[in-house]
């Protein structure tokens, strides 16, 4: 990717530094699709992400057009309709405490005062988190599975390749979002997709170009100093 102004003589190469600098997940997007060769570079990219002893156990079910219409169409009347129905293939977090409480709802808050919903206000609440399920409008959703006998390390082997899709998006100027809350239910996506049983439904990845004036995609979160995180042990 590289950037520039209008007129500029030279263009300026975007270094990795400068992607994760202006990382951001896009929660609204314009319906048009991507082109085949747009889609097929960023899954390319994708698919050199390092795993446990190369076992690559990721898989992709990618949807679009009519099919993930219908798709979004089902999946969000299932959860409005049975929304404490949980069956998620992955065990979800036993709580969040402390700092991990604090940077949760942090990014709630953000979420929704930037659509200017009252936090009293759960039928607004309710329905943007609705939004998870059709992919924000998005015209291509990723459904990642990995294989069920690699148990945790097929699904951090997931991780790490839903975080380089992402990465490759942002280098072709495509907005993305990883969308955890498609994991929760799995049971129904497993249906839907009709995915045999050895195949775990970590998450989905929502893929398309930005609406880039709606205000959901105008709030950014924090992130934690590094103090907070690295523990540095020199002898």
């Amino acid at each position: 990717m590289v950037v520039g102004t209008p007129g500029d003589h030279e263009e300026v190469p975007v270094t990795f530094r400068d992607l994760m600098q202006q990382r951001w997940s896009c929660r609204e997007f314009l319906p048009e699709p991507l082109d085949d060769a747009s889609l097929t570079g960023l899954f390319a990219t994708a698919q050199r992400t390092a795993s446990w002893c190369n076992t690559q156990a990721w898989g992709v079910h990618l949807l679009g057009g009519e099919a993930l219409v219908g798709f979004g169409k089902r999946l969000t009347e299932h959860v409005a309709e049975h929304p404490a129905d949980l069956s998620p293939d992955v065990p979800l977090p036993a709580q969040y405490v402390g700092a991990f409480a604090e940077r949760r709802r942090g990014a709630g808050f953000a979420l929704y005062e930037s659509l200017g919903i009252e936090r009293g206000d759960h039928e607004a609440r309710t329905a943007q988190m609705l939004r998870n399920f059709d992919g924000f409008g998005a015209p291509h959703l990723a459904i990642v599975t990995s294989d069920r006998d690699h148990g945790v390390y097929g699904a951090v082997d997931c991780g790490g390749y839903v975080a380089n899709l992402m990465n490759a998006a942002l280098d072709a100027g495509i907005a993305s979002i990883a969308q955890g809350a498609i994991g929760m239910y799995a049971g129904k996506v497993r249906e839907l997709l009709d995915l045999p049983e050895d195949r775990l439904v970590i998450c989905g990845v929502a893929l398309g170009r930005p609406a880039a004036d709606h205000p959901v995609n105008g709030f950014r979160t924090e992130r934690a100093a590094l103090t907070d995180v690295v523990t540095e042990i020199r002898s």
